[in-house]
C-alpha cells in the first residue's frame, strides 16, 4: 500500500511543468519556490546552504518531477538541487525579464486608455467653457434677460407705429398738401426712433451694470 501511495503522488503535478521553450518560466518559478518553502525544503536551492543529503535528493525529485521530458533528459546527470536551479536560471532568465515587461504592457496600455477617456472628457468641458463669452450670465439667467430685451423692444416698435398713425391721422385732417403730410409723418416716424434707441440704450445699461453686481 505504501508503495503505491508513493507512486500516485509522484504522478501528480502540484503545478504546470516547466516547458522545454520556458515560455512559463515566470510562473514556474514562482510555484517551485512557494511549493519547496511549504515542504521545508526552500533552503536547498540557496548558496551556501547546509541542507542534509536526504532534502537534497526529495528536491531533486520534485523540481524533475515539475519539468519537460526534454529536460529531464538535458539535465540527466545533475544531481545537486541547487546546480539544477541555477542552470535553469541562466538558460531562462532572460525570458523572465521580457515576460514581465509583456505583463507590464498591458497595463500600461490599459492606463493609457483610461487616461485618453479623461483628456477627451477635459477636451470637451473645456471647448464648452470656452464658448460662453467672458463675464457673461449663467445659462437660465442670460435666456430670461434675453425674453426681456426681446418683449421690451417689441414693445417701443409698436409704440413708435401708433405715434405715425397718430400724426398721419391729424395731419391728413387739417388743410395741407400732399407733400407737406408726407414730411411730417417722416419727422414724426424719426423722432419716435430716437426715443426708441433712447429707451434701448438706458435698459442696455441697467443690465450691463446689473450683471456688475
Amino acid at each position: 500500500m505504501r508503495a503505491v501511495f508513493t507512486i500516485s503522488n509522484l504522478s501528480k503535478l502540484e503545478f504546470v511543468a516547466l516547458d522545454i521553450s520556458g515560455k512559463n518560466y515566470l510562473l514556474w518559478v514562482l510555484d517551485a519556490e512557494i511549493h519547496l518553502a511549504a515542504k521545508g525544503l526552500g533552503n536547498t536551492i540557496t548558496h551556501g546552504n547546509e541542507a542534509s543529503s536526504q532534502d537534497k535528493a526529495k528536491t531533486m525529485i520534485f523540481l524533475r518531477h515539475h519539468l519537460d521530458e526534454g529536460l529531464k533528459v538535458e539535465y540527466l546527470t545533475v544531481k545537486d538541487p541547487l546546480e539544477l536551479w541555477t542552470g535553469l536560471k541562466e538558460r531562462y532568465d532572460h525570458l523572465k525579464a521580457t515576460q514581465y515587461r509583456e505583463r507590464n504592457f498591458k497595463k500600461y496600455f490599459e492606463l493609457i486608455s483610461c487616461l485618453l477617456v479623461a483628456e477627451q472628457r477635459n477636451t470637451l468641458l473645456l471647448k464648452i467653457h470656452e464658448a460662453r463669452p467672458t463675464g457673461s450670465a449663467p445659462l437660465s439667467e442670460a435666456n430670461m434677460v434675453a425674453r426681456r430685451d426681446k418683449s421690451e423692444k417689441k414693445q417701443n416698435n409698436n409704440h413708435g407705429h401708433m405715434n405715425v398713425r397718430e400724426h398721419g391721422t391729424v395731419k391728413a385732417s387739417g388743410p395741407s398738401n400732399k407733400n407737406d403730410d408726407n414730411a411730417e409723418t417722416n419727422l414724426a416716424l424719426n423722432d419716435d426712433d430716437f426715443q426708441s434707441l433712447d429707451d434701448l440704450t438706458h435698459l442696455e445699461v441697467e443690465d450691463f451694470f446689473g450683471d456688475q453686481n
